[in-house]
């Protein structure tokens, strides 16, 4: 936005300014551009300044080496797993780590819960810091573990492709084993 196109016409040729309306707009500038940061940051989903200060917080521990995407996903599960500990809860924060669905099944005769995950094939990357959000959160005396979705045969067939079509891809083991189209 530049400030001299607001002025009267009568300004137009004004070369004084022109060069004061100038100066002006880059300080304006510079200070809406400063307003959008500090606004960013007072939200986790864009905040990366002020990360270590939500982690202080919320009590967990400060890794500057992490990602900024990995720490929100900490920051998230630890605001969602404040208050009492439901199906939803967990649901909720284990979907947070994994990116994609999840189910928790529970079985109270055996005091343990299992967490699928539905929605994303694989061990999620950051499994340990999951693990370690659910130990928090759940109550103490329930054992869980986790159940990991790969591809499955129906999955394979849906695909069409024939066998010439799998080698061009060159996936190892692994990588087929969570491929998705």
């Amino acid at each position: 936005m530049k400030l001299m196109d607001l002025l009267p016409p009568a300004y137009e040729n004004n070369v004084t300014m022109a060069e004061l309306q100038g100066l002006l707009t880059d300080r304006v500038s510079t200070l809406i551009a400063d307003l959008s940061g500090t606004v960013d940051e007072c939200f986790l989903e864009t905040a990366s300044k002020l990360l270590s200060r939500y982690e202080k917080v919320c009590g967990v521990d400060v890794d500057v080496s992490k990602s900024d995407t990995f720490r929100r996903e900490i920051l998230k599960a630890k605001i969602r797993g404040i208050g009492t500990v439901t199906k939803q809860l967990l649901m909720e924060t284990a979907a947070s780590y994994s990116n994609g669905d999840v189910e928790v099944i529970e079985n109270p005769a055996h005091y343990s819960l299992v967490v699928k995950f539905t929605g994303t094939l694989g061990i999620p990357p950051n499994l340990d810091g999951l693990k370690a959000a659910v130990e928090e959160i759940k109550p103490a005396h329930l054992a869980f573990s986790f159940l990991y979705t790969y591809m499955t045969w129906a999955a394979f067939e849906s695909y069409a492709h024939t066998w010439a079509d799998w080698d061009a891809l060159g996936l190892t083991w692994d990588e087929f084993t969570v491929y998705k189209e």
